[in-house]
């Protein structure tokens, strides 16, 4: 079993580092972490320290020993961004966590036409806040060290500007007579940046296909099958995380 990671605003600067506060009580009470194991420590941006428990110290705090240093995991290519429109309830965070826990870097917030769901004043403010902390709970979950930047909620016209600068850009669609191609025989680029747009329950409207197919992002379709909104984007990433190498 890969060890368990934890997250510091301060990675150590020598030999030895305590980790207290909520994530010292996760790894003394939760984990019960014993002297000898393994842990990772890392500041969810790339840079990460590998530690051994010493010991623990009450209930919250646990003195970890650095052997090697902190290192720099170098950032993924190609960059993975997915624009997810608003699901209903909490089938949002259900996404973020799975897309998170599959290695996509970057999740965007769209406010599609179609979408049930509307993220207005606080409760808007309230919901970008919970699937940025699903995030980073499915990063560590997930031994992550780089964990996916949660952006802010994007319109339409915004997202189209986004795939207007991808080198691959793309809209899942489930509409087969649209002559849309199969993402699994799409050209994809070695490197760059890759932006797949995921609709809403009542699906991408004609007017947003139509502004997303002028910024650069065709219509793709990814089977036989209608994924759910919250589903989708993990099985297109999952798609493309095993063709683009970054699974090899």
């Amino acid at each position: 079993m890969t060890a368990p990671v934890f997250i510091v605003e301060q990675l150590p600067e020598g030999p030895e580092f305590v980790l207290d506060g909520p994530e010292g009580r996760h790894a003394v009470s939760v984990r019960r972490l014993n002297p000898g194991e393994d842990l990772v420590l890392t500041d969810g941006r790339g840079r990460w320290a590998a530690g051994v428990v010493r010991a623990a110290e009450g209930k919250d705090r646990l003195l970890v020993t650095v052997p090697e240093g902190v290192r720099e995991e170098p950032e993924p290519v190609p960059h993975l961004t997915v624009v997810q429109a608003l699901p209903k309830g909490d089938r949002g965070e259900l996404a973020v966590e799975t897309m998170t826990e599959t290695g996509v870097d970057a999740i965007v917030p769209w406010q599609a036409a179609r979408c049930i769901t509307q993220w207005k004043g606080d409760r808007g403010l309230k919901s970008l806040g919970k699937w940025r902390s699903t995030a980073r709970e499915a990063g560590k979950q997930s031994r992550r060290v780089r964990f996916p930047e949660v952006r802010d909620a994007m319109t339409t016209k915004q997202v189209a500007s986004l795939l207007a600068g991808a080198d691959f850009a793309g809209v899942l669609h489930e509409d087969r007579l649209s002559g849309s191609e199969p993402l699994a025989t799409a050209e994809l680029p070695a490197r760059g940046t890759i932006v797949l747009v995921v609709g809403p329950e009542g699906g991408v409207s004609p007017q947003e296909l139509a502004a997303f197919a002028e910024a650069g992002a065709p219509a793709y379709r990814l089977g036989p099958s209608v994924l759910r909104t919250s589903t989708a984007g993990t099985a297109a990433a999952a798609l493309l995380m095993g063709r683009t190498g970054r699974w090899s």
